[in-house]
This record gives C-alpha cells, structure tokens and sequence, in this order.
C-alpha cells in the first residue's frame, strides 16, 4: 500500500466535551492511535479485560476484538458504549470522554533497566527496585505503570510506587510485585532474579494519575499491591504540598498483608491533611486484630455517607475496583467522572472467560 492509499485509509477519531481528534491507521485500535498521538484517553489493562477504556460512541462504526463481558456487556455495546482498547474503527468515530488530558501524554519510551535491589515486603509481595539509565530522562505521572518486555515478546505490567520528582536524586523506580504461584515472570521475580539482572521496559502507561486541576477532598481506595501508586500519589502529594484532605483506605486478608503500614504511619506525621484507615477481611485470632474488617470498599460506605463532593482513586483487584465504582456511583452520589481506578488484571484475569 502506498502512503497516500496509507492516509487515505486513515480515520478520524474525535473526542467531546474537549473537541480534540487524531487518525486512525487501518487495524489499529482507537486506544493506540490515541496513545501514539498524545491524546489522553482513560484506560488501564489494554486487553479488554477491566473496562478502565469503556466510554460513549456518539457516532460512527467500530469492530471489537476480544474482550470479556464485565468490561464491557453486550447491553453496553447495544446502548453505543465503546472499549477503546479492542476497537477497531471503520469509519470517522466520535466519542464522548470527559477524561481527555494533554497532560497525561509523556512520550513512551523503551528502555533497558537494571535491578537495584531486591527486597521481600511481606510473603508474597517483594519490592523491586530498578536503575533507570542515567543518560536518559523518564518521565512519568505518579500512579502510571511501566511493562516489562519479555524475550518472547510477552508483556507484564507494574505500577511505580515512586513519585517521579525522586529521578532527580536517583533515575530508578520501585515495583511492588505480588507472587502469583506459577506465574512466569512472578515465579522468576521470587525465585530467580538477581541484583544486576537487565530487563527492558516501555513505558509510561495509563491514565491513573491525580487531578491536580481539582480542590476536591480525596478518597483513596487500595486493595493489596494496589497500594502501590497510591504511595507514588501520597509521595508526589507531600512534594507539591498539596493540601487538599485525603483519607487512604488499605485492604488486605490479614494484617501482614498491608506491608508498608509503618511507612505509611510516618507519613501521616508530616501530612495533617491524610487519614489512615487499615482494614482486613480474614483476621485470624492469632494476628491480635483490633482494628476495622470486612471488605475495604464497604469501609468507606459505611464512613460516607455522601461522595458527590470527592474524588475516589481506587487501586487493586478488579472486583474491588468494579464494587466501588458501582456502589458509590449508584449509592453515595459520586459523579462517574470522578472515579479514577487502575484494575490490577493478572494474566488469568485477561484470560478468564
């Protein structure tokens, strides 16, 4: 094909309220022209697994890929809504999405890393920490997540615990890693990896980042490793001396599960602004548990009675991530443009049926 039969092929994708619009290239999702344009659209796992992309098609024709139903149902396809990630258009599409930020747009880079240090959080979460090239710059919002590429091409994707204003001092950033038992590549991070070892990563990805354009209160919602880029958003909120109230709500079965309570309590010290509230749904009675339980985003229900004034940046497994955005959407009056969620999808989640 010819580039003028390249360009000819090309589609326009356009986005209101914001007006902004970008070409598609034919067999090209609209979330990947977006991402090589510059064009912040909200999105999360890219494989059509969490729903993160999901937004209104106002007009024009699109074909999905693969995806699952709960990210997006067959009602919500019926009723014009749209998976950015596994869509592809046929023809110049519009599409309403109130997410759209030139802000979010850093340019995505690929980059050999090296392994700093290895260090285990808990038994099954081990903290990762990667030099990045000093020569190079890497930009990145904090609560964005880097991929790992594999040799075989394969990708698995991490969110960076670190705010980026740290590059400054050091160029690296720190993973919070879960073990999945018979996992290739968490298998590997536990049982293999070396202080060293070079992998190659792409980066920055997802639009999982704090609205600084905003005064309104914070609830900040983490399940396990999720936690994650919210220490990277509670970091970069310490750094820029924002002020605005935040109240962190950290999940876990048992307590040990919430590794970085004792760096989280020394935060609160010099940040008057930010509640703590650990919660744990399987307390044992030998953990001596006197704290908050049951499931973490049913602690925030039962503590607001009212969310139409806030923000929520939700972190986490998927069903936690879907509960609270449904439950306080639906029951607490949160406007649905401002929940702000990053699904950790594993592998076998992208796979489920």
């Amino acid at each position: 094909m010819t580039s003028a039969e390249t360009a000819a092929a090309a589609v326009q994708i356009s986005v209101q309220p914001s007006g902004r619009s970008f070409a598609a290239q034919p067999g090209e999702s609209i979330l990947a022209a977006a991402i090589r344009s510059g064009v912040g659209l909200p999105y999360g796992c890219k494989d059509g697994a969490c729903g993160s992309c999901k937004c209104k098609k106002l007009s024009g024709s699109v074909v999905h890929g693969d995806h699952q139903a709960k990210a997006l149902s067959a009602a919500e396809q019926d009723a014009g809504y749209v998976l950015t990630c596994c869509a592809q258009p046929l023809t110049d599409v519009v599409l309403e999405s109130r997410q759209v930020t030139d802000e979010s747009a850093f340019p995505i880079k690929k980059l050999p890393v090296r392994v700093s240090s290895l260090a285990r959080a808990s038994h099954d979460v081990m903290v990762v920490k990667l030099q990045l090239p000093a020569v190079d710059t890497f930009r990145y919002h904090a609560g964005q997540y880097i991929e790992f590429i594999m040799k075989d091409g394969a990708r698995r994707a991490y969110s960076m615990a670190t705010a980026p204003h740290q590059q400054a001092v050091a160029p690296g950033v720190e993973l919070h890693i879960r073990h999945m038992p018979g996992g290739r590549f968490t298998d590997h991070v536990f049982t293999g990896m070396k202080e060293k070892e070079i992998l190659r990563v792409e980066g920055p990805f997802g639009s999982f980042f704090l609205r600084e354009d905003s005064a309104k209160p914070i609830v900040l919602l983490a399940s396990g490793t999720g936690f994650a880029p919210i220490k990277a958003l509670i970091e970069h909120m310490r750094f820029k001396n924002i002020d605005r109230p935040a109240t962190l709500y950290w999940g876990g079965r048992r307590p040990g599960d919430l590794y970085m309570d004792g760096w989280l309590r020394e935060q609160l010290a010099g940040m008057p602004q930010l509640r703590y509230v650990p919660v744990v749904s399987d307390a044992q009675p030998e953990d001596g548990w006197t704290g908050r339980t049951g499931f973490v985003h049913q602690a925030v229900l039962d503590d607001f009675a009212d969310l139409s004034g806030h923000q929520v940046y939700a972190c986490g497994a998927p069903v936690v991530v879907e509960s609270a955005r449904a439950a306080y959407t639906a029951e607490r009056g949160l406007p649905p443009d401002e929940f702000f969620a990053d699904a950790f999808t594993s592998e076998a989640d992208k796979h489920a049926g």
